[in-house]
């Protein structure tokens, strides 16, 4: 997801989103540590909405504004 997309969230919604996509990152580890990823680059997907999200959140927080 693009952030600009995810600047329309609220900031409850990205930590939801934020738990959520940590939860998948966990499960997208174990499958590959079980050898059942096919696709490994939806880790490389995930960790980067993971480290938007957290941009956005972080910039709210000291209020700045894009």
């Amino acid at each position: 997801m693009k952030a600009t997309e995810l600047q329309k969230f609220t900031d409850e919604e990205l930590k939801q989103m934020l738990d959520d996509l940590k939860r998948k990152l966990m499960d997208l580890r174990f499958q590959l540590e079980m050898n059942k990823l096919t696709n490994t680059s939806q880790i490389k997907f995930v960790k980067r909405d993971i480290a938007r999200i957290k941009t956005i959140l972080r910039g709210r927080e000291l209020g700045v504004r894009r």
